[in-house]
């Protein structure tokens, strides 16, 4: 009994003194663990009488609950110290003045949509938009482009297994409209392309903004007319030389590259514009009438204008980019400039 008052004694004095979860773990085998104290108590009740072994046991166990008690406070109060300890260090001083949160900014890429949306969008022209998978026929076929035309080769084009292909530009959408609304119409559909491309000056993926206006009176004239008036207030110039030269493209018919005289150098020549002075921006054109006959249209009665300008293409000239992955590597430190 004595050496049990003892062991209890022992025991309270060893887990007061143990500052740590950790001492109090090497505490607590000295005591409860294979060869401590209370197990060697308990060890020897095989050698005594059956009387004495009954009453000794019920000592030892009582022994033996004292001990976890004093082990389980201890334990608790060594984890609230631990629990003061670490709000104190990280306490916060409520009436300190706040720190100003960082504000992010639209993408350069996304700026440049928007702007051209809302200028065409102030001339009366709606947005359409249209799946990115499209079909052969959509991204091909309606559009006039012959079955051996480049454009339809594995290095240009993506091509999926099913047959589908990602639209290498925002052309179908056109088709599509038309196909569900009937003439007179104004839309520019704005979107992402691909195409098997990869460089300086050309990423898989890009963005394009197609246009479209059909009416029974709409002529080149207009065309000009809309484009040129359009460049100038996206470059924000009161008079920006525009001029047009004779190209080809399948869906449209005459067709043309438009240049606009160059926004870096004013004209003078430069390593942008190649010391010509000119920049080309897009290229349009009259609607093909095959083009009109893939959607049920009357090219008799009604005619229209095409375009499709490259959005990168311009937002690189508008803030000055000179390497298109500059859009898409994502460094903070470029896109902090337009935040």
């Amino acid at each position: 009994m004595n050496d049990l008052n003892e062991i209890v004694s022992q025991a309270k004095t060893a887990f007061a003194a143990s500052t740590t979860l950790a001492a109090l773990d090497q505490a607590k085998a000295r005591f409860l663990g294979k060869g401590g104290l209370i197990t060697e108590q308990m060890k020897g009740l095989g050698a005594m009488s059956p009387e004495a072994r009954k009453e000794a046991g019920v000592r030892i166990n009582q022994a033996k609950t004292e001990v976890e008690e004093l082990l389980r406070m201890r334990r608790e109060a060594i984890q609230a110290e631990a629990l003061e300890a670490q709000l104190r260090q990280e306490a916060l001083d409520v009436t300190l003045p706040g720190r100003g949160g960082g504000v992010g900014g639209l993408h350069p890429v996304t700026r440049t949509l928007q702007r051209i949306e809302r200028l065409f969008a102030s001339i009366g022209f709606d947005i359409a938009e249209g799946p990115e998978i499209e079909t052969d026929f959509y991204n091909f076929t309606a559009l006039n482009i012959p079955e051996d035309h480049p454009a339809r080769a594995m290095h240009d084009t993506f091509y999926l297994d099913n047959g589908q292909l990602l639209r290498t530009h925002t052309s179908p959408v056109q088709v599509r409209y038309m196909q569900g609304h009937p003439p007179p119409l104004r839309i520019i559909a704005p979107g992402r392309v691909y195409r098997c491309d990869s460089d300086v000056t050309h990423t898989p993926m890009f963005h394009q903004v197609e246009g479209l206006w059909v009416d029974e009176t709409v002529s080149f004239a207009d065309l000009k007319g809309v484009l040129a008036d359009f460049m100038a207030r996206f470059f924000e110039r009161e008079q920006l030389p525009v001029r047009f030269r004779a190209s080809f493209f399948p869906f449209t018919e005459p067709s043309a590259e438009m240049d606009i005289g160059c926004v870096i150098c004013e004209g003078a020549g430069c390593r942008v514009c190649s010391q010509t002075g000119w920049l080309e921006v897009l290229g349009c054109g009259m609607v093909h009438p095959k083009v009109f006959a893939h959607v049920g249209i009357d090219a008799e009665r009604w005619q229209g204008f095409a375009f499709g300008l490259g959005v990168e293409r311009l937002a690189m000239l508008r803030y000055g980019v000179d390497d298109l992955r500059l859009f898409f590597e994502n460094d903070i430190r470029f896109l902090r400039q337009f935040a």
